[in-house]
């Protein structure tokens, strides 16, 4: 589609959710994308100033819809039914597949029904017996909010002490918290953009795991495309993803994370609906990697809106 064809496309960003910074500089990056290609396109910071979210929608004029809101709100579910009532076309996954990459309980719940591997869990809140926990997943595990982003209160424990105090910690963030088995190995990352798998990224940090400050703000990161594995592990890999992708029902684009464990089985983490587009975002990064500009990108998303 020529960049004139997408009418006048509001960047909804911002938000009130603990990743509204982020989301914040997501979607300058991807206005100003849009903007250098061509479309005639501009900004909603939802929620700016304490202005009513809808109301904002109702007044502004656009013809489609590019989401960059991460986090509640954006991701789950809430604003994609929203413009649906409305009747905007908008990028990213439906109504369902958002509310479930957004709850990762129950998506790695779907996963497991489908038969598709992500590591063993247990559901934590005030009554459950944190020592059978202990004695079912084992040391170190991870504890994280159900419905956060961006590694927002997640914890990496080692003892009983610590997963009572990870407890207390993810419940700030959510009244829904996992333990989830620790993968010992590689972690992966594979971007989707209709229906197609980008280059592998292999995430290599020196933080105990891939945390919000691995992604948005160290200089200690490392990406490879020169991932370690296989062609045939690639494939796999890739394959895998998308599959996951598509069991939970999104559609456009978004990423899968994923890890190798010790067996060489790799293990499905989580899917995002509408992932980081910052300098330090993957989704950019493997694009690059397969010969898309940031602009061919944006365009490219934006052309996989239905309506």
């Amino acid at each position: 589609m020529q960049p004139t064809a997408f009418g006048r496309v509001a960047v909804i960003m911002g938000g009130t959710s603990a990743e509204r910074e982020i989301s914040l500089r997501s979607g300058a990056q991807v206005l100003k994308g849009l903007l250098s290609a061509g479309v005639d396109a501009f900004a909603i910071d939802l929620g700016a100033d304490g202005k009513e979210p809808i109301a904002q929608l109702l007044e502004a004029q656009f013809d489609r819809a590019f989401l960059i809101l991460h986090g509640r709100g954006g991701e789950d579910g809430t604003i994609q039914g929203v413009l649906e009532m409305m009747g905007k076309p908008y990028t990213g996954s439906g109504v369902a597949a958002s509310a479930l990459g957004m709850d990762k309980l129950r998506c790695k719940q779907l996963w497991q029904g489908a038969g598709l591997p992500t590591p063993a869990f247990a559901v934590l809140d005030d009554t459950v017996d944190l020592k059978g926990v202990e004695q079912r997943l084992g040391y170190p595990m991870m504890v994280k909010p159900a419905h956060e982003g961006s590694s927002i209160g997640m914890s990496k424990v080692r003892n009983l002490e610590e997963l009572e105090s990870a407890y207390r910690a993810a419940r700030e963030y959510d009244s829904s918290v996992l333990a989830e088995q620790w993968v010992n190995g590689p972690e992966f990352t594979i971007s989707l953009l209709d229906d197609r798998a980008l280059p592998v990224i292999r995430l290599e940090t020196p933080h105990d795991f891939y945390d919000f400050d691995a992604k948005y703000q160290a200089g200690d990161t490392h990406y490879h495309f020169d991932t370690g594995l296989t062609e045939r592990q690639t494939e796999t890999l890739q394959g895998l993803a998308l599959q996951a992708f598509q069991v939970a029902g999104c559609r456009g684009w978004g990423r899968v994370d994923a890890m190798m464990d010790a067996n060489g089985q790799f293990q499905l983490l989580e899917v995002n609906t509408a992932p980081g587009m910052t300098d330090h975002s993957l989704v950019p990064m493997a694009a690059r990697e397969s010969g898309l500009s940031f602009e061919d990108l944006v365009l490219r998303i934006l052309a996989t809106v239905e309506g």
